[in-house]
């Protein structure tokens, strides 16, 4: 066995979760590839991308322009359960890649308060076997601090309510990423 990366173990979580209908949120969709990747894991359901800033939302555009089961939306996740919940009840999966726009502006930050409430509006939404993963970078001094609140917040999940998962590379230098994943039981 390799022991999966990343990103690579945040999709395949994702992917055991979904079926090719399901509803699914990138709640941080960034550049796009999450967006794309589940585009074509839910070719007969839809898409929600979110994100705060005018570049994502454009550059997630080009990278997904072939797919019509896309809503893209330039607004916080905090916002995005009750953007779905116009359409939908319930959704099967979302993931969320913290942090900062990859070669965007380092200032614009996801922050602790408003990923812990797009978290518990999220899980209210998700369906029972659902999934909500969570990339977290905790390298840049904003992402300490969102990391640490963030940890708090699924650690006091109750168990009954769903499992939490930590995923990390405990040996590698400059903090850095993992993953978190709240599973709705």
């Amino acid at each position: 066995m390799i022991v999966q990366g990343i990103l690579p173990f945040a999709r395949d979580l994702i992917t055991t979760h979904i079926t090719d209908k399901s509803i699914v949120v990138d709640a941080t969709c960034g550049n796009g590839n999450d967006t794309l990747f589940l585009a074509n894991q839910v070719p007969n359901g839809e898409v929600y991308a979110f994100d705060i800033q005018e570049e994502a939302i454009k550059n997630t555009k080009i990278k997904t322009e072939a797919f019509s089961n896309i809503h893209y939306y330039q607004s916080g996740h905090e916002n995005a359960a009750p953007i779905i919940k116009e359409r939908h009840q319930q959704i099967d999966a979302s993931i969320f890649n913290l942090g900062y726009l990859p070669k965007g502006d380092k200032h614009i930050t996801t922050n602790a308060p408003t990923t812990i409430k797009a978290i518990e509006c999220l899980f209210e939404m998700t369906s029972k076997n659902g999934i909500i993963v969570l990339v977290v970078y905790p390298g840049h001094p904003e992402g300490q601090i969102e990391s640490n609140e963030v940890i708090n917040y699924v650690s006091s999940i109750d168990q009954q309510s769903a499992h939490v998962l930590r995923y990390q590379f405990i040996n590698q230098k400059n903090n850095p990423p993992y993953i978190l994943a709240i599973e709705k039981r």
